[in-house]
């Protein structure tokens, strides 16, 4: 795929539905007594992946135009399944999943694609471990495949080391099916969505600073969810409409979760002319429009606790930091080493490769922004955000940027190409 210096990004767009979201109301939906009915899902490879895990144990899904169905057998419905559960590139399906199938009273196997098996999951067998669950990876590498006996489990507080919305939302789900309430507390808040859509399908989950707690065997029950637009997707569009000269783009319909809008916070510490339009909310979940005009912007510092809530924005916001002027410095980040890529490394590669100036360090990087960039024949690496944010960096470039393997961004955004160019006039 290749890009070259655009003129100015005028119009509208709508981003896919968020991810995080799709993925838990599929799971949710499943768990729950009755229907559930989700509009605007994510129809990403990601999210499709659950819906197949689910799909082989037992559980009803109807696609309809605009909507999926969930056809829910309650906490303790899901019957043992037939063939080993892949779930793709999807950590995010690995990790909550794992979660579930800890109390379950079958056994079972979940693997995925070549990058899933090569991420950490001791950060979830540890907690489900303390839980009583019994759950081994199968090349004793700490990664999938795993094999997971599902066994009656106790309640814990668990002090996680890492900021992660997957390892507690994991821990939650498995605290379903303890004998008692479960706690996570973590460094610092992660997204919080699972906390919020746990609620709104009738659990008792109660939140206090850092510490999450969840009781244990609620009766679930089937909701109508709609799912807020992807604000990680829209994050691309932000940023193409600050660094294009003479750029103006509505994006509709975006999720401004608290503990997900740190890329808005982030582009106001910038300089960064946004305005947030048409405030709403669904299922406790905010959402609004966004209109993202060209801007000069400058450098600032991203660290500690906001780096929870734009973790997966932080590629296109590099980008963004080599254009400003004066320096950005990314710290507290080491989480993107273990992403679909380690997103680190190749980030300050990619942005090197472009000319911009960069300096790696343990846990981020240190950006001086200002000369032009050029473009230059960069690997997607297979990784979503890797491509679509150097399509971004291409439009703002001299010359022209060639993305291989570009297809990737299918897990999360598969019409991205065509709503990029249709703001191309």
């Amino acid at each position: 795929m290749k890009f070259s210096k655009s003129a100015p990004l005028k119009g509208e767009v709508t981003v896919p539905g968020d991810k995080s979201i799709s993925h838990r109301s599929v799971m949710l939906g499943a768990l729950s007594k009755g229907t559930t009915s989700i509009t605007n899902f994510l129809e990403g490879a990601d999210c499709l992946s659950t819906i197949d895990c689910f799909q082989k144990m037992g559980i009803e899904i109807e696609k309809k135009p605009g909507e999926i169905l969930i056809h829910g057998k309650g906490l303790h419905g899901l019957t043992a399944p037939s063939d080993i559960l892949d779930a793709g590139n999807s950590g995010t399906t690995v990790r909550l999943l794992s979660g579930i199938l800890a109390g379950q009273n079958f056994q079972s196997a979940l693997t995925g694609d070549e990058s899933i098996q090569k991420r950490p999951m001791r950060r979830i067998i540890t907690p489900l471990t303390a839980m009583g669950g019994n759950i081994k990876s199968i090349r004793g590498n700490d990664c999938v495949p795993l094999e997971i006996q599902g066994s009656p489990l106790k309640g814990i507080h668990y002090n996680s080391p890492v900021s992660s919305a997957q390892v507690k939302s994991c821990v939650l789900l498995a605290g379903l099916y303890a004998d008692r309430p479960t706690s996570v507390t973590e460094p610092f808040l992660s997204r919080n969505h699972s906390e919020l859509m746990l609620r709104s399908f009738g659990a008792t989950v109660t939140s206090q600073n850092t510490t999450v707690t969840i009781e244990p065997e609620p009766a679930l029950t089937g909701q109508e969810v709609q799912v807020p637009g992807d604000i990680s997707s829209a994050a691309y569009f932000i940023a193409a409409g600050l660094l294009v000269p003479g750029s103006e783009i509505l994006i509709k319909n975006v999720g401004i979760n608290p503990t997900r809008d740190g890329i808005l916070r982030v582009c106001r510490q910038m300089g960064a002319n946004i305005q947030i339009l048409n405030q709403r909310e669904h299922c406790q979940e905010p959402a609004a429009d966004l209109l993202v005009k060209y801007s000069s912007l400058k450098g600032t510092v991203i660290q500690g606790e906001l780096i929870p809530t734009l973790i997966d924005e932080l590629p296109v916001i590099a980008v963004m930091a080599a254009f400003a002027e004066g320096v950005t410095v990314i710290r507290d980040a080491q989480e993107l080493k273990v992403k679909e890529s380690n997103r680190l490394d190749i980030m300050v590669h990619h942005l090197q490769a472009m000319g911009a100036d960069v300096t790696p360090t343990e846990d981020g990087m240190i950006i001086k922004g200002g000369p032009l960039l050029h473009g230059a024949q960069l690997d997607s690496h297979l990784d979503h955000r890797i491509a679509m944010s150097f399509a971004v960096a291409g439009l703002a470039s001299e010359g022209e940027t060639e993305i291989t393997q570009a297809d990737c961004v299918n897990i999360s955004y598969p019409k991205f190409y065509e709503d990029l160019q249709s703001l191309q006039h």
